[in-house]
């Protein structure tokens, strides 16, 4: 007899991830495919919109092949706030414009401050304008892409393009909404028709539903492409870092969500609105919910690329060489500002650095540094969101950085919080399973996910890491008139194009 299931999918910075969970909350199968972005200039970070339904269709397929499963409902998030602009027949006109980590909008960003005002765009829409705010992208393909802009008639984010794909319904979560500063409205949960008209006044942004309501059935069509049964319901969705808070079970009033992936993102559900211009006050994931939230640009990204400078050893191996290399790593300190940096200090023109660096010192003390500093840059984040008036009473982790502990050890302690780390840390695609559960069943996060361990942090390391977390703090200020000058010279050396042949040194001769 064919087992009962739900599919939820999700599509990440670095890949894509489908999982297939019995009702119980049980996963059958999982499956990921790998990808990249692009980043045609510093700062820009972009993805073709096809490649996210081409990888939802190989997942769907591969993950219904044995043919023991009646898929009974489909759950979708993604990477965000992005945006991806289509024509009326809903045609990608350009490749989707990445979340926080594309820094493009500067101009924008500071243009539409002046233009309505810093205080009352914080006011209305819970989020200062930064380099995460979707609104201001959309100004700039408006500024800089005019001929293109003049066609784009909707707004698509990845959890919407695959609800689309599915359904043919054009709709948006309201938590991904809420993201697109200054074009929603927080407190009255809706567009705002008076900035949207001015920014774009040819786009027909989509109706609002909350992530766990159905937006439509499965098509014939999509059926068809995808292996699944037409007919069934298939959910809104919303942004990954809120569907893994889901999975989870950290959308509780006073909980923080950290979720360890190709970036950092921690979400605090509060009980009442706040605001800072440092972080983003969103609307929550689940009806009459609210968040203060915050992210960094780099974590996973960062070991990632030093995982490929190495010779791409494999993580368990960079894990054990970190480990050994113990706490401080041997004297250095690492700011994780590789792609700017989003909150508390919204700086796309910040820069990462390594102090500190000897001769004597080694790969694991490099990938430690990389771990120390993401979670420097948690302890950052925390203390900004409790200065807000938030006030955090559990940790709970979430995502691919959780495996091996060392890296939520390291968090743990830096910040001297206690994390809890549930039997399931698949992510945001197990969370886009248990919404689109609850269409049909009356399910509990709490059963499907109950905790597994809680990671206690060192206090024998507490002074240690204090003294670390002041000098990561000095290193930032000390170190900004040089990262932004060579953040300059990035932006010359790209827009003058690669050399010429001709100036290309020549190595013959020379000793690896």
């Amino acid at each position: 007899m064919k087992v009962a299931a739900v599919l939820g999918v999700d599509i990440g910075t670095s890949s894509s991830k489908g999982v297939l969970v019995d009702t119980d909350g049980r996963v059958v199968r999982s499956a990921t495919r790998s990808h990249e972005v692009s980043r045609p200039r510093p700062g820009w970070v972009e993805m073709d919109a096809d490649v996210w339904w081409r990888e939802f269709v190989a997942l769907s397929r591969e993950l219904l092949a044995p043919g023991d499963v009646d898929v009974v409902a489909v759950g979708v998030s993604g990477m965000g706030p992005c945006v991806l602009l289509t024509d009326a027949a809903n045609t990608p006109l350009r490749p989707a414009i990445l979340y926080g980590v594309d820094t493009r909008s500067t101009e924008q960003i500071a243009r539409l401050t002046e233009r309505f005002g810093a205080e009352e765009i914080l006011r209305r829409c819970g989020s200062a304008l930064s380099s995460q705010a979707a609104g201001a992208k959309v100004a700039w393909v408006a500024d800089n892409e005019p001929e293109l802009f003049a066609r784009a008639r909707r707004l698509f984010m990845p959890s919407s393009w695959l609800a689309w794909k599915l359904t043919d319904h054009y709709v948006l979560d309201q938590h991904s909404a809420s993201q697109c500063t200054p074009l929603y409205d927080t407190e009255g949960q809706d567009w705002y028709a008076l900035w949207a008209t001015e920014i774009a006044p040819d786009l027909v942004l989509p109706p609002l539903r909350w992530p766990g309501e159905v937006a439509g059935t499965v098509t014939s069509r999509a059926a068809a492409e995808a292996g699944l049964p037409a007919g069934v319901p298939v959910i809104t969705g919303t942004i990954d870092a809120w569907s893994e808070a889901i999975s989870v079970g950290a959308q509780g009033v006073n909980d923080l969500m950290l979720m360890y992936g190709t970036t950092m993102f921690l979400v605090h559900t509060v009980t009442a609105r706040l605001t800072n211009p440092s972080l983003w006050g969103t609307v929550g994931a689940l009806p009459g919910t609210r968040n203060l939230a915050g992210g960094l640009a780099t974590s996973g990204a960062i070991t990632a690329w030093l995982r490929e400078l190495f010779g791409s050893p494999d993580y368990p191996e960079l894990l054990r060489l970190a480990e050994a290399s113990g706490p401080g790593a041997k004297g250095l300190l690492m700011l994780p500002y590789f792609a700017g940096e989003r909150t508390p200090i919204l700086d796309p023109r910040a820069r990462g650095f390594v102090a500190g660096l000897t001769v004597s010192h080694t790969r694991g003390d490099l990938y430690r540094a990389a771990l120390e500093a993401t979670a420097l840059g948690v302890r950052h984040n925390i203390e900004t969101i409790e200065a807000s008036g938030g006030d955090i009473r559990r940790v709970v982790a979430v995502g691919g950085g959780t495996q091996g502990g060392l890296w939520t050890q390291i968090v743990s302690d830096v910040t001297g919080r206690a994390q809890v780390i549930p039997s399931q840390t698949i992510g945001a695609s197990y969370g886009a399973a248990f919404l689109a559960a609850r269409t049909g069943w009356p399910v509990s996060i709490e059963a499907w996910n109950p905790v597994k361990e809680i990671r206690q942090p060192r206090a024998e390391l507490a002074a240690d890491y204090d003294e670390l977390y002041e000098l990561y703090r000095e290193l930032y200020t000390s170190s900004k008139r040089v990262a932004h000058a060579l953040a300059a010279r990035q932006d010359r050396l790209m827009a003058a194009g690669p050399p010429a042949a001709s100036d290309t040194p020549r190595t013959e001769g020379v000793a690896p």
